[in-house]
């Protein structure tokens, strides 16, 4: 009788075994298996925000769950950035950063959590490069024209900025150091403040993306002088890149990436990143980022990283250099 009781206990404790070992491919459930939440840190209508609203729809598709687009915007993306930095990394609360979220802000603000660690990087989504406009009262047609204008009348010629520490304000920055010339700058609250100004005349030469730029310079009203970035934009084709311009080692610019909270499981990590180079791929998201003036761009997790390392440390030494602050 002993003998059969300890059996049967035997028995019963190897099941139980089993099945704990089994538990977690019984209860484990694909990614995603439940509505994940997208959050951009700035206001609706801008380029970060319309890009990830493009993603996201491609997302749902795919995945076969809504990807929802939250916006939380204020303190120059902190407010957002941070519920992403503190929510569980379990892949379901994700964030669409950009140049200034990830490798400016640290450089000007007191953070609210550590910017070096507090992220997983995913992919970047898209490239937004700057235009150099003039206004219509500046002579000047070319970057070499203006380059020799400001050199003529050196501190008199102005910039305008959407706002102090901006990626168009440090992409202006960048431009003078690169050019030899010296601006004077005229911050606003907005890129669109600052380009009504420029388009009255009241500044001379604007940084501002394409997206916000092209309807203005393909309506006559501005003078698009060269791209910021490595490469001419799609969507304006026939202007050329500072580097082809003249004045190299002034590329700048800003992009949109995905990123998930620190600690999420790489599995989880690397499809997304591989189902957002997918989506980048499609012809219809390609004409569509392109027709709002950003350029397609997919990345593996550590080619956005080492993106993210070279530009803190890029922006990083011109705002310590001009001794840039925030108000």
């Amino acid at each position: 009788m002993r003998f059969f009781t300890s059996r049967a206990f035997l028995v019963r404790g190897l099941v139980g075994a089993a099945a704990l070992l089994a538990a977690p491919l019984l209860f484990a459930q694909p990614y995603p298996s439940k509505p994940v939440t997208v959050v951009v840190p700035f206001s609706p209508g801008g380029g970060t925000d319309i890009g990830a609203r493009l993603i996201a729809q491609k997302l749902t598709a795919k995945w076969g769950q809504s990807v929802i687009v939250e916006n939380r915007a204020g303190a120059g993306g902190l407010v957002g950035a941070e519920l992403v930095a503190k929510a569980k990394p379990d892949g379901y609360t994700l964030l669409v950063g950009n140049v200034g979220t990830q490798a400016i802000n640290q450089s000007l603000y007191k953070m609210p959590y550590n910017a070096d660690t507090a992220f997983a990087p995913i992919s970047m989504i898209a490239e937004l490069p700057f235009v150099m406009m003039a206004g219509p009262s500046v002579s000047a047609k070319t970057v070499k024209d203006f380059v020799a204008l400001a050199k003529a009348d050196a501190g008199k010629r102005t910039y305008a900025s959407s706002g102090q520490g901006g990626s168009p304000h440090l992409t202006a920055e960048i431009f003078q150091g690169a050019a030899g010339i010296k601006l004077t700058h005229v911050p606003y609250k907005g890129g669109g403040p600052a380009m009504t100004d420029l388009m009255a005349g009241h500044v001379d030469i604007l940084f501002a993306s394409v997206l916000e730029g092209s309807g203005h310079i393909k309506a006559g009203k501005l003078k698009a002088l060269a791209v910021s970035s490595a490469s001419r934009s799609p969507a304006l084709p026939e202007v050329p890149t500072l580097a082809e311009a003249g004045v190299s080692g002034s590329e700048s610019g800003s992009w949109i990436a995905m990123f998930a909270p620190s600690g999420t499981p790489q599995a989880i990590i690397d499809k997304i990143a591989a189902d957002i180079k997918e989506a980048v791929a499609q012809a219809d998201t390609k004409q569509t980022l392109i027709g709002q003036g950003a350029t397609p761009w997919s990345t593996t997790p550590a080619e956005l990283k080492a993106i993210i390392d070279r530009d803190r440390v890029r922006y990083g030494k011109v705002i310590a250099h001009r001794q840039i602050k925030v108000e």
